[in-house]
């Protein structure tokens, strides 16, 4: 749960670090487990930034931490202790209010952690991981999700709880969605693949494909495609009721909330635009197909030498291969 935003805000707005001399004003917040926490400014340019000690974890030198459009992760070392000191900093051009809630979502995921049991070690993941989501999220726009966007997403989050129903482990069904980290294919799963396509066509099937990798199977083996048909209807559900059902189905898997919540964020997604998304729907038909023979789909390999990059569209409606469902598609994938 997201820390309470009033203690960052009163810190921020009682310090005052423009100082010619490069350097932190800081005051201390409630710890996090094991981490001291600090809401400070740095000079010289006066930036609001969420200062945490992680005291006996390294990093190498060369590593580099998540950056976005409207903050920085950085090494700090406030009190001169030689102790790994990490800022999350808002740039100047950054939404004051957004690096708030940023602020409060991290640390929010570092509590939830440590209410979990995970150690210092853990605790350094979490906070990289959820800040990268955030990354996603502000590389995304920031602004609530496209009609096209939204069809999308509540088409992945029916697949992944189809997959959990089918009895993969919550964890790492959720581990295995990577189309909101810009995955080639949504779910890497098992030996393979699983694409996500939803529509609301009720005349054949569109699915855009968004490059030449997305239906190639040379690198990941058995890939499939998930066709969804969605029905926008008054009694089904709008997309901040799928996220919903879908945090209720892995309320007791500390790991699987976790991710899904970085998931969820780095989809585009965020409960402060929940009351955008109006419409509703039902689901009216998943046909799950292997892409192999003569599968519709250009590839690098395929394709005219000298072609490197394509967009096109197919009918999913017009593809050959029988529905085998995501049950049969996991167990060729060797998930189940």
């Amino acid at each position: 749960m997201a820390r309470p935003s009033d203690e960052f805000l009163m810190a921020w707005s009682s310090l005052s670090s423009d100082d010619a001399e490069p350097g932190w004003q800081a005051i201390a917040l409630p710890s996090v487990g094991p981490l001291q926490l600090r809401a400070g400014r740095r000079s010289p340019d006066n930036a609001e930034a969420v200062l945490v000690c992680f005291p006996s974890a390294k990093v190498s030198a060369a590593d580099k931490f998540p950056e976005g459009q409207g903050f920085a992760v950085e090494r700090a070392d406030p009190d001169g202790s030689g102790k790994l000191w990490l800022a999350l900093t808002r740039k100047s051009a950054g939404s004051p209010e957004l690096f708030g809630s940023m602020a409060c979502d991290v640390v929010g995921a570092l509590d939830d952690s440590v209410a979990a049991g995970s150690n210092e070690g853990k605790l350094l993941r979490v906070f990289i991981g959820r800040v990268g989501a955030w990354q996603e999220f502000m590389r995304k726009g920031t602004q609530a999700l496209s009609p096209e966007a939204e069809i999308g997403l509540i088409g992945e989050l029916m697949l992944l709880r189809a997959i959990i129903e089918a009895g993969v482990g919550p964890a790492s069904a959720v581990e295995s969605w990577v189309g909101p980290l810009d995955g080639i294919q949504d779910f890497e799963i098992g030996a393979g693949a699983l694409e996500v396509k939803a529509t609301l066509s009720t005349a054949g099937f569109p699915a855009r494909i968004g490059s030449l990798e997305q239906l190639d199977d040379s690198t990941r083996q058995p890939l499939f495609v998930a066709g969804t048909r969605l029905r926008q209807t008054e009694s089904g559900q709008n997309l901040p009721g799928f996220i919903e059902a879908m945090r209720q189905a892995v309320k007791g898997n500390a790991e699987a909330k976790r991710l899904l919540s970085e998931r969820i964020l780095a989809a585009g997604y965020i409960d402060a635009h929940a009351d955008r998304y109006q419409r509703k729907f039902e689901q009216a038909g998943t046909r799950v197909v292997e892409v192999a023979g003569n599968f519709p789909r250009m590839t690098s390999g395929t394709v005219p030498a000298g072609i490197v990059k394509a967009m096109y569209e197919i009918d999913l409606d017009k593809a050959p291969g029988d529905n085998v469902g995501t049950e049969g598609a996991l167990k060729k994938l060797g998930a189940i």
